[in-house]
């Protein structure tokens, strides 16, 4: 028997990341490491993402990295709310590079302090990321849902 799975939208984040630090070939794949330098998030909470924190991008498969088959990104930074508080995020996401599309699913799971965003520790949550710019600076989107 299928059950439908329901979700419901938590947070839409936007990340500024413009810049690429290449580290190269390793035994695991090509690596690269983006910095995140701030944006926001709005939704069910509202706030800014806070300079600091990056992105693990390590292309994997064999060859140049435009060659590779998949592409998995780990994400760990902080998040600060309107109303003060500190919340760490860590997205880890998977992109099937044969399919050529840029949205990256992702799983992210959160870290916050006891009191009124306690409920972001609990929880399945399931996410998209796609590339964007605003003003000028490259960064991405997510769109982060909870399982219900």
């Amino acid at each position: 028997m299928l059950v439908k799975l329901d979700a419901e939208l938590i947070m839409e984040v936007h990340v500024d990341c413009p810049e690429r630090l290449v580290v190269g070939d390793t035994d695991f794949g090509f690596l690269r490491v983006i910095p995140i330098i701030g944006g926001f998030f709005s939704g069910k909470l509202n706030g800014k993402v806070i300079p600091v924190g990056a992105d693990w991008n390590n292309s994997l498969g064999e060859g140049r990295m435009e060659n590779k088959a998949s592409c998995q990104v780990f994400a760990k930074y902080l998040l600060q709310t309107n109303d003060g508080v500190y919340i760490a995020i860590e997205n880890l996401g998977y992109r099937d590079k044969s399919k050529m599309e840029p949205t990256i699913k992702t799983t992210p799971s959160f870290h916050a302090p006891k009191g009124k965003y306690e409920w972001l520790n609990y929880g399945v949550y399931v996410g998209s990321l796609a590339p964007s710019t605003v003003n000028d600076v490259a960064g991405v989107d997510l769109k982060i849902y909870k399982m219900l």
